[in-house]
């Protein structure tokens, strides 16, 4: 097997693939905006890589009519190869050649949001002829947006409540569209309804599991344009991605691409040249390992099959509603480890008090299991817990023996009525609002692919016959009940072996 930093020929430097290898565009077209729009974009000084000008071009094709030829544009492209680009020019687009009254720009978090605000703020004010086209900017804790003097305006917003819900969008990019589920699609795509020719764009890397119910729908709708040989009528679907199997391999490609093959980041990372090299690349893989690596730069996704199984259990906006960026447990602490079934993740986490309630926390989640009893160490010399609950019975429950010695404490080990009754604790807390937390997309993921088997009569978190990493969600569950179990004082031994 190639290594990932073979060393390329002097005169032939490498360069990522410009064109997707999963691609889908209306048919029916005259005419595109999208050269004007990389020609503003330069102007502007923004130089656009011919990937992301080929996005532009096919993206902002119109129809004889005038209309969109693509009412939704979704770019699926591994981080940190310049989606970022494709963003700003379409919004320069839109408010200095397009004349689109209201663009409304998406982002899961609101500190990703403010920093494409900062980018395309530099762009606009570093340009004269742009700037002066200005009336306003504003970037405070109510607004944050940029305003020309016609009343065309560029409003940021993060996906949390009901953004969005009351405004009248032209158009609506959508960033981080791998963290985009109904609630927040149910907030913005009515803002579209009552305008005459309206656009979404999509942009985001691979899919993370049940929180990428939406960009999994767009592509399932461009995978069967391309099965079936007949373009999707009104999406245009870019994505730049390896096949690590046969059973997604598009008409034309490789039987399957290698994890470590160097040739696989230069098939799904465009940016390979201008802002990525294979060296660092290479890195990237010996951090991550080969899973995460082929999500994070090779795009290898995973998509939720369908909306309707999702949030099953405890539903979305309930649980979003209770996200506070300033939630953190205060004392005491209870301290939860849980692992899937074939031992791919573990998850620690963390409980305890705040503000009449109980903070719940993923305070490690990863591959393997082998980083566990350090960690636990470290966590326990650090904060002392009141004590720490592993199901016996599960996965993690061949951790007990080396962490009750290492720690020098008895791991609290639920029954199966106590784990029964941490379900239910953790579900009851969720409708009286008496349980806060930071929001982490591990256990949001957790709790959007969550089922129940049956414990007699009550109920707890089903392991098997799931295809969702629910380590984090039994971890919290878990420390959450821990705060009101049963409890041995922790003999001190930690001194000796640190």
């Amino acid at each position: 097997m190639t290594s990932l930093a073979a060393e390329k020929p002097a005169d032939a430097p490498a360069k990522g693939c410009q064109t997707p290898r999963l691609t889908t565009v209306p048919p029916d077209w005259a005419s595109s905006s999208g050269a004007d729009a990389v020609e503003l974009a330069s102007i502007a000084g923004l130089q656009l890589d011919p990937w992301q000008q080929l996005v532009l071009d096919q993206g902002l094709r119109e129809r004889a009519d005038g209309k969109w030829a693509a009412g939704e544009v979704a770019v699926n492209v591994p981080r940190q190869n310049g989606k970022g680009g494709i963003i700003e020019a379409r919004e320069l687009a839109g408010l200095f050649l397009l004349g689109e009254r209201l663009i409304i720009h998406s982002a899961h978090e609101f500190k990703t949001a403010r920093v494409a605000f900062q980018r395309i703020e530099a762009l606009i004010m570093g340009c004269s002829d742009l700037r002066k086209r200005v009336k306003r900017v504003l970037n405070n804790t109510t607004e944050t947006s940029i305003t020309l003097r016609n009343g065309q305006s560029l409003q940021f917003l993060a996906r949390s409540g009901g953004s969005g819900r009351g405004f009248t969008g032209h158009t609506i990019i959508l960033d981080e569209d791998m963290i985009l589920g109904e609630d927040a699609m149910g907030a913005l795509a009515p803002t579209l309804a009552a305008v005459a020719n309206p656009q979404l764009w999509y942009l985001g890397s691979a899919g993370i599991g049940h929180q990428s119910v939406q960009l999994a729908r767009l592509r399932r709708r461009a995978l069967a344009a391309v099965e079936s040989g007949v373009p999707d009528p009104a999406l245009a679907y870019f994505e730049w991605s390896i096949d690590p199997h046969r059973d997604e391999c598009m008409p034309g490609c490789a039987d399957h691409d290698d994890v470590d093959d160097p040739a696989s980041v230069l098939r799904a990372n465009p940016a390979v040249g201008y802002r990525l090299t294979l060296e660092k690349s290479a890195n990237e893989l010996l951090m991550m390992g080969p899973t995460l690596f082929a999500r994070e730069r090779l795009g290898v996704g995973d998509y939720p099959s369908d909306s309707a199984d999702v949030w099953q259990v405890i539903g979305e906006e309930a649980w979003r509603a209770l996200a506070a960026a300033e939630s953190a447990p205060g004392e005491p602490l209870a301290f939860a480890i849980d692992m899937t079934p074939e031992r791919s993740h573990a998850a620690i986490c963390v409980a305890g008090p705040w503000r009449g309630g109980t903070h719940v926390e993923v305070v490690e989640h990863r591959p393997g299991s082998a980083w566990v009893i350090d960690k636990a160490a470290e966590l326990h010399r650090k904060h002392r817990p009141r004590c720490w609950v592993v199901d016996a019975g599960g996965p993690a429950g061949a951790l007990i023996p080396a962490l009750e010695e290492r720690l020098g404490i008895t791991v609290v080990q639920p029954k199966v009525r106590e784990i029964a009754q941490a379900c239910g604790q953790l579900y009851d807390a969720v409708a009286e609002q008496t349980v806060s937390h930071i929001d982490q997309p591990p256990l949001a993921s957790a709790l959007a692919g969550a089922r129940k088997r049956p414990l007699g009569d009550a109920w707890a978190w089903a392991r098997r016959g799931v295809d969702t990493d629910i380590s984090p969600l039994m971890g919290v569950t878990l420390a959450k009940w821990g705060l009101g179990a049963e409890a041995e004082e922790p003999v001190d031994v930690l001194n000796s072996v640190w």
